[in-house]
C-alpha cells in the first residue's frame, strides 16, 4: 500500500475532523490575504489625506480583529487536525502489535528486537507526521497561494503577478531534486536509528554477561561508532532539508527584485499608486509560507514513505503458523502424534528434527520425554503448541486435527513451561497470576506452595508483593523455573507441559515438585501432562516415557519396562544415580 492510499484511507474515516480543520483553514486563509489589502487602502487614504481620526481607528480595529481571528482558528484547526492524526499512530502501532502478536517463533528467528521497537516508534511517527503535519501544511498553503495569487492578479496588477512568477519554475526543479535526495537520506538514517536501538537493547539485556566478561569499553565502543553513524545519516538528511530555505530565499528575493523595478516604473508612470506596490509587496511576502510548507510538505511525505516502506513487508509478512480453525473449545479425549516428521530447514540433506514420531497420550496420564540433547523433546513440544507446522503426520486432541481448533482456544487448554522461564516486570503476585488475572491471593498461594516457591517469596521484603525487575532479574533461576510453575499451575489447563522446566532446582526441590503434581494429578484426573526431562527422576513416575534419539523414538515404556531393556535409558539412570550418590557424599 502506497502512503497516498493510507493517508486517504484514513482521511476518508475521519472526515469530519479533517473537513473542520480545512474550513478554519480557509478562514485564516481568507483573514491572512485581507490584511495586506486593508494596509494598502489605510496607506492610500492617509498619502490622499482622505481618512479622518474615527475612519483610521476602525481601519485599524479591523486589523487588530482580524489577527485575533487567526489566532483562534489556528488553535482551533491544531486541535482537530493533530487528535485525528495522532489516532493513526495509534492504528498502526495496534495493528503492528496485533500482528506481532500472531507470528510464530519462526518469525522472531528472523527479526530483531530494537528493529521492531523502532519501527513502533520511529518510523510509525514519520507516518503520522505525513498524516497530520504535512496534510495541514499541504492544504494551508495550497490554499493561501491560490488566494494571494488570485488577489495579486486580479485585485493588484497582473503584470506585477506575471512579473513576480518568472523564477518559480527553477525553485519547483530545486525542490524536485532535494525531495530525491531527502528520501535516501531518511532511509538511511531509519535504519541507522533501527541498527542503534537493536544495540542497546542487546547489550541491556545482555549486561550482566557483558560485566562478567569486561567486554563493557568494546560495546562501549560499538555504541559510540552506531551513535555517529546513525548522527551522520540524520545529518546528511536534515542538510538536505535545510536546502529548502535557500531556494525558497532566492527565488523571492529575484521575484522582490522584479516586482519592485517593475513597480516602480508604475508608479513612476502614475499606473499604480504606493498603497498598491505596497499591498502587493506584503503579498510577495505572504509567498514565503507556501513556499516553506511546499518543502516540509515534501520532507515530511518523503519521511513517511521512508517509514512505511519499512513498516508494510512487516504488517504484510504471512503468519508463521496460519490460525483458520473454527472450534473454540477442546473436548475430553487423547492427544495423538501420527508419523509426525518436521524440519527446520527445507534441504533435502536437512536432518529432520523429528522424524516419524507416534505416540498418544489419554487424560489424565503423564507422558516423559527423555534423551540427549538435541533429540527433538522441545521441537516435539513446539509441535503440540503449534508453533511449528510438521511436514508429515497428523497431531490430533480429542478425534480433531489441531489445525481445527482456533489458536487461542489450543494454548487456552495448554499450560506451558519452557526452558528458559520468562518473568514479566512486575510482583510476584502478577506473575504468578498472569493467566488468571482475576486469581484470589490465596489460589496464588496454593499455586506457589505446589510449585515450592512459597517459602522463598515470603523471605523477601514485601512477599508477593516484591517486584521481580526485568525478566526477574531480581530472583534466581531456580525462583524464576518455579514461579513459571507456579503459573502453569494456577492456570488449571487440562494439559499441562514442562520443557526441562526442573533443570535449575535442585532434587530435593525438584522431588517435592513432582510429589506436588502427583497431588493434583490425584484431585483432577483428567488432567495431562508431559515432562520432558535431562534428569530421568523427573519421569520417573510417567505413565509412559519415550526416549528420543536424533528425532526417532528409540525406546518407549514405563521406568522398570527401560531398565530391563538395558539401553540408553537404563544406562543413562544407572549413570545419574551415581552421579547423585557422588554429590550426596
Amino acid at each position: 500500500m502506497s502512503l497516498a492510499r493510507l493517508i486517504g484511507g484514513f482521511v476518508r474515516r475521519h472526515w469530519q475532523s479533517y473537513a473542520s480543520s480545512a474550513v478554519m483553514l480557509a478562514g485564516v486563509a481568507v483573514c491572512t490575504v485581507l490584511i495586506p489589502r486593508k494596509v494598502g487602502a489605510l496607506i492610500d487614504g492617509l498619502a490622499a489625506h482622505s481618512l479622518d481620526q474615527d475612519a483610521l481607528m476602525l481601519g485599524l480595529a479591523q486589523l487588530l480583529g482580524l489577527g485575533v481571528a487567526i489566532y483562534v482558528l489556528r488553535v482551533g484547526w491544531r486541535i482537530r487536525l493533530y487528535s485525528a492524526a495522532y489516532n493513526l499512530g495509534v492504528e498502526l502501532r495496534t495493528r503492528l502489535y496485533a500482528r506481532l502478536a500472531s507470528q510464530g517463533p519462526a518469525f522472531y528467528q528472523r527479526q530483531r528486537t530494537g528493529d521492531l521497537m523502532a519501527l513502533a516508534t520511529n518510523d510509525i511517527d514519520a507516518i503520522e507526521m505525513a498524516a497530520g503535519e504535512a496534510m495541514l501544511a499541504g492544504f494551508d498553503g495550497t490554499l493561501t497561494l491560490l488566494m494571494v495569487l488570485g488577489i495579486m492578479t486580479l485585485g493588484v496588477d497582473w503584470r506585477l503577478a506575471t512579473i513576480a512568477l518568472l523564477p518559480f519554475p527553477l525553485m519547483a526543479y530545486a525542490f524536485w531534486r532535494i525531495s530525491t535526495r531527502i528520501h535516501t537520506a531518511e532511509s538511511d538514517a531509519l535504519k541507522r536509528f533501527s541498527a542503534l536501538n537493536d544495540h542497546v537493547q542487546e547489550t541491556l539485556s545482555g549486561v550482566r554477561t557483558l560485566r562478567a566478561l569486561g567486554l563493557e569499553t568494546r560495546s562501549a565502543a560499538q555504541f559510540g561508532e552506531l551513535a555517529g553513524q546513525a548522527a551522520k545519516a540524520s545529518l546528511t538528511a536534515q542538510k538536505w532539508e535545510a536546502a529548502y530555505e535557500p531556494a525558497v530565499g532566492l527565488t523571492l528575493t529575484a521575484a522582490t527584485g522584479l516586482t519592485l523595478g517593475l513597480g516602480g516604473y508604475l508608479v513612476w508612470q502614475n499606473e499604480l499608486t504606493v498603497g498598491a506596490l505596497t499591498s502587493f509587496s506584503m503579498y510577495l511576502g505572504q509567498l514565503i509560507w507556501p513556499m516553506f510548507a511546499a518543502g516540509w510538505v515534501l520532507s515530511l511525505i518523503e519521511r513517511g514513505r521512508a517509514g512505511l516502506a519499512r513498516l508494510q513487508p512487516l504488517l504484510d509478512a504471512p503468519l508463521t503458523v496460519e490460525d483458520k480453525g473454527t472450534l473454540e473449545r477442546i473436548g475430553k479425549g487423547p492427544l495423538s502424534l501420527e508419523q509426525v516428521s518436521f524440519s527446520y530447514g527445507h534441504g533435502a540433506a536437512e536432518r529432520p528434527a523429528l522424524d516419524g514420531v507416534s505416540v498418544s497420550l489419554q487424560p489424565g496420564q503423564t507422558l516423559g520425554l527423555v534423551g540427549p540433547t538435541g533429540s527433538g523433546k522441545s521441537t516435539l513440544l513446539r509441535v503440540l503448541l503449534r508453533q511449528a507446522t510438521p511436514q508429515r503426520g497428523r497431531v490430533s486432541w480429542a478425534g480433531q486435527p489441531l489445525e481445527a481448533y482456533r489458536l487461542a482456544a489450543l494454548r487456552a487448554a495448554t499450560s506451558w513451561v519452557p526452558q528458559e522461564s520468562f518473568l514479566f516486570s512486575a510482583t510476584i503476585a502478577e506473575n504468578i497470576a498472569l493467566a488468571r488475572p482475576g486469581a484470589s491471593r490465596a489460589e496464588i498461594e496454593e499455586a506457589a506452595r505446589m510449585a515450592s516457591i512459597h517459602d522463598d517469596i515470603l523471605r523477601f521484603p514485601h512477599g508477593y508483593d516484591t517486584p521481580v525487575g526485568e525478566k526477574g532479574i531480581t530472583l534466581s533461576g531456580g525462583q524464576r523455573q518455579r514461579v513459571a510453575i507456579a503459573r502453569a499451575l494456577l492456570a488449571d489447563s487440562p494439559l499441562l507441559l514442562l520443557d526441562d522446566a526442573l533443570s535449575a532446582v535442585d532434587t530435593g526441590t525438584e522431588t517435592r515438585i513432582l510429589e506436588h503434581l502427583a497431588e493434583l494429578r490425584a484431585a483432577r484426573p483428567e488432567r495431562a501432562a508431559i515432562i520432558a526431562s535431562h534428569r530421568l527422576s523427573a519421569v520417573v513416575g510417567a505413565d509412559r516415557i519415550v526416549v528420543l534419539r536424533e528425532g526417532r523414538i528409540v525406546e518407549a515404556g514405563t521406568h522398570e519396562e527401560l531398565l530391563q531393556l538395558d539401553g540408553w535409558y537404563a544406562s543413562q539412570w544407572r549413570y545419574q544415580q551415581l552421579e547423585a550418590s557422588i554429590d550426596a557424599a
